[in-house]
């Protein structure tokens, strides 16, 4: 079977050369023909599982296409998902958002984003700067077609592998921007689950500040005042000013912390206080003779350094 499909590919390819060839009475290269023939090589050899010959037959395709003044970009997409069938990932990823530009100059942009959402999963795993680089384009072609709820969704995208690569201060650039969009569409709850987020990614980034800004600027989204997670986000504020590494626990433990996406769910279950969970102390004790309001602290500090850091 394999063997017949790659005489079949062959044969194509023959033929594909025969029409780009000229003489006395063909002055001019048939390269409409010959893109159709190398087109049908591309599939008998990615049948046979010859993967690198499909995809040179799919780049001759694509020259033939441009010598023709056509548009490309399928040839050149089918090129590089026969790369990815090889393994070489960023070649493939190369070749995709080549393809996924002409989609774009030829005004479907819609095909364009899946060109760019595919090939970023695709690279997520090897190399996921490039992936978040890839699903940010995704989302500004969606958001430039006004597509919101496409957009937000690559942007989530994005800011999960931004917090996986803890690269806090990009994430939380990110998250902001999820947020102003579900705000947009009015999809509110939503909106208070990036608070969340965020303030998770700021308490990281040791900016308290940050994080209680967050939590005030969304009192002015309808119904954030009053629910579950901003009373669960000014408890948590709280312990994490106070320095209560316990009150902080039970909140990233709780349900509301523990069930959002697998990402914000570590950030919120690795989250230590400032100090190492010793509790500020409203007034110093004064000292005994005899030694022993020196000792309670002692005690106090072993309690808690052990196994919250």
């Amino acid at each position: 079977m394999a063997a017949q499909k790659i005489n079949e590919g062959l044969e194509h390819l023959a033929k594909a050369e025969k029409y780009l060839k000229t003489g006395f009475l063909k002055w001019k290269p048939d390269y409409d023909s010959a893109a159709s023939e190398y087109g049908k090589a591309a599939v008998a050899f990615k049948n046979a599982k010859q993967f690198e010959q499909a995809k040179d037959a799919c780049l001759r395709e694509a020259v033939a296409h441009e010598n023709n003044r056509a548009y490309p970009f399928q040839a050149y997409e089918q090129a590089g998902m026969m790369l990815k069938e090889m393994q070489k990932l960023p070649e493939a990823v190369q070749l995709i958002e080549k393809a996924s530009t002409m989609y774009l100059e030829n005004g479907t942009p819609d095909t364009a984003a899946m060109a760019l959402e595919r090939a970023g999963k695709l690279i997520e795993n090897v190399d996921p700067e490039k992936a978040v680089q890839l699903y940010q384009q995704t989302a500004n072609v969606f958001e430039n077609e006004e597509r919101l709820r496409q957009a937000v969704e690559l942007l989530g995208k994005a800011s999960r592998l931004l917090v996986r690569g803890r690269r806090f201060d990009e994430a939380a650039l990110s998250i902001q921007k999820e947020k102003n969009i579900y705000k947009e569409i009015e999809n509110y709850p939503t909106c208070y689950k990036k608070t969340i987020a965020q303030v998770l990614v700021h308490l990281h980034r040791n900016d308290y500040v940050a994080a209680e800004r967050c939590v005030r600027e969304s009192y002015s989204i309808p119904g954030f005042n009053g629910s579950e997670d901003c009373a669960a986000l000014e408890q948590l504020l709280e312990g994490y000013d106070q320095q209560d590494q316990d009150q902080v626990s039970e909140v990233c433990n709780s349900p509301l912390f523990k069930y959002m996406d697998n990402d914000y769910a570590k950030l919120g279950l690795s989250l230590v206080v400032p100090g190492g969970g010793v509790k500020k102390s409203p007034a110093a004790p004064q000292a005994k003779p005899d030694g022993i309001a020196s000792a309670a602290p002692e005690e106090e500090e072993d309690e808690y350094s052990g196994g919250l850091c």
